[in-house]
């Protein structure tokens, strides 16, 4: 894979997470090797489907208010071919459990994900 500059603050983000988990990785390999086969398991396709899954993380990420999740869920969703209606309703739900700050992240972030990562598509 080349090197290039971001494009975005999405695309940084998602940079820095796979710059960290790769420097991680190399300091504790067995660590990393145990979480990384736990979560594929986890996002496997199942009864629930991988976009499914994707959603509910999603949800769980605005939530907690934990952005690098928010970022690499929302590009999860789209990956797995969810519309832009669906991610929004996945937030809209999670912001009438998670109140004012989940929805502060919806209206924000995951909007601007939504934006950012259909732009690189193109």
């Amino acid at each position: 894979m080349e090197h290039h500059e971001p494009r975005n603050s999405t695309e940084a983000a998602l940079h820095e997470y796979k710059s960290g988990l790769g420097t991680f990785t190399q300091k504790m390999p067995e660590i990393a090797r145990h979480y990384n086969a736990f979560t594929e398991a986890c996002f496997a396709e199942g009864t629930l489907s991988k976009k499914e899954k994707h959603l509910i993380a999603l949800g769980i990420a605005v939530n907690t208010q934990d952005e690098y999740c928010i970022i690499y869920h929302a590009k999860g969703c789209l990956d797995n071919g969810a519309s832009e209606e669906e991610i929004l309703e996945t937030v809209g739900v999670t912001a009438a459990f998670g109140g004012g700050a989940a929805m502060s992240q919806a209206v924000t972030l995951v909007q601007e994900c939504i934006t950012e990562l259909n732009q690189l598509k193109q």
